[in-house]
């Protein structure tokens, strides 16, 4: 069973079961609650992370519909990134919510809020086009597979990992997905409180988010969809800022931890 296995094919959000309202709302009033200089820094950027995203996203949602592209096939790239992107999302959220009862540090909780909120919506959008196109919310092929497809003449963006524009990528089929955290990785976390936990935390998403942004700019030379387009480089210009930030609080907290498999 693949990844791709753990997203079920009812028609629900599959985030639903792991973000309450109730969650968020609590979430939302302790990122109101502090004062501090860098809790303010932390909602400042996470409010203009927050205005590109759906500047960006709502534009893709505006024009999936009017554009005039052919329907991605079950195959394609853009069906297996929206696949493995939500279980790469669905981790995010996972991720997030682990922090949030294991750190009393408001400026953690913030970024978690926002990670949480921001990839459980991202999650459910990709969730909906496989719908809106007629496709599974599974495969057959072993994940990551749409990374070796070559890439397309016209498309925008750069071949993943350099080289020849029309050639495949390098990831190998069935492979990790790239700054997926492991297991192990996971139970750490979920063992750890305090300010182990945020380090184990912040050098958990640092990795995730650059796994995110290969998966984005891999995609991004694949298609020619100007909805899948855009919410790549949703992806790609919210993370990378994500990590600077979160490179500053860690730095703030000792740097980051070795993580073991």
């Amino acid at each position: 069973m693949t990844a791709n296995s753990s997203i079920g094919d009812a028609g629900v959000d599959p985030v639903d079961d792991d973000v309450t309202d109730e969650e968020l709302a609590a979430f939302d009033a302790e990122r109101s609650s502090d004062g501090s200089s860098r809790t303010r820094v932390v909602i400042a950027a996470m409010a203009v992370v927050a205005i590109v995203v759906a500047a960006v996203i709502g534009f893709s949602v505006g024009r999936l519909s009017t554009l005039d592209h052919p329907t991605p096939t079950t195959e394609s790239a853009e069906a297996g990134f929206s696949r493995d992107m939500q279980v790469h999302h669905n981790q995010g959220v996972e991720l997030a919510m682990l922090i949030r009862d294991r750190t009393d540090s408001v400026d953690v909780r913030t970024l978690a809020y926002d990670i949480a909120t921001t990839q459980a919506q991202q999650s459910g959008q990709l969730y909906d086009w496989l719908v809106q196109w007629g496709l599974p919310q599974n495969s057959r092929q072993p994940d990551m597979t749409w990374m070796t497809l070559p890439t397309l003449a016209g498309a925008t963006g750069h071949a993943h990992g350099g080289g020849d524009p029309a050639s495949t990528g390098s990831h190998t089929p069935g492979d990790p997905m790239p700054g997926l955290a492991t297991p192990g990785q996971i139970a750490w976390l979920t063992a750890a409180d305090g300010p182990e936990a945020e380090r184990v935390f912040l050098t958990l998403m640092i990795a995730h988010h650059q796994g995110a942004i290969e998966m984005a700019e891999a995609l991004e030379p694949r298609t020619t969809n100007a909805a899948a387009l855009s919410f790549a480089k949703a992806v790609i210009a919210s993370q990378e800022a994500e990590i600077d930030l979160m490179t500053g609080m860690l730095d703030d907290r000792g740097g980051p931890v070795a993580l073991a498999d």
